[in-house]
């Protein structure tokens, strides 16, 4: 099995928990955020791990789904609110249950674009995510 170009029918995606697909869109987000950082000059190892930290955060993954909320199509949008209605135990104490559930939320949309194999979206809203801004502050880290 090719595990970079998962072939997985609808119905096996489908039957993933809201969790499971957090997982995995949880490692697919920090693989773009560490791309991302990489390709913009952020050179040492040491400022790489903070950038990555301050970008992986929930609080962080929670104010950057506010930026792509608005260009979700309708089926995008349901597997959102899916994530975000996730059932977890516990929150970290950097994070409000409210930016961890729409973190979650996150997460769980992109670990779905991936096993779709929609990586054009998955970049068209990271890119939308990153912003101006984001690059700004990733100048500040150089």
């Amino acid at each position: 099995m090719d595990y970079f170009q998962l072939q997985l029918d609808q119905s096996a995606i489908l039957g993933m928990s809201n969790l499971a697909l957090a997982h995995l869109g949880d490692a697919v987000y920090e693989l773009m955020v560490r791309s991302y950082l990489c390709v913009t000059g952020v050179l040492t190892s040491k400022k790489l791990h903070q950038a990555t930290v301050a970008h992986v955060s929930a609080p962080a993954q929670a104010k950057a789904a506010a930026r792509i909320l608005p260009l979700l199509t309708e089926e995008e949008a349901d597997v959102f609110r899916r994530g975000r209605n996730a059932h977890f135990v516990t929150v970290p104490q950097h994070a409000t249950r409210e930016e961890y559930r729409t973190a979650t939320a996150l997460e769980s949309l992109f670990g779905w674009l991936y096993l779709q194999g929609q990586r054009d979206r998955l970049c068209t809203l990271f890119d939308q995510m990153i912003g101006p801004h984001e690059a700004k502050e990733a100048e500040e880290c150089r």
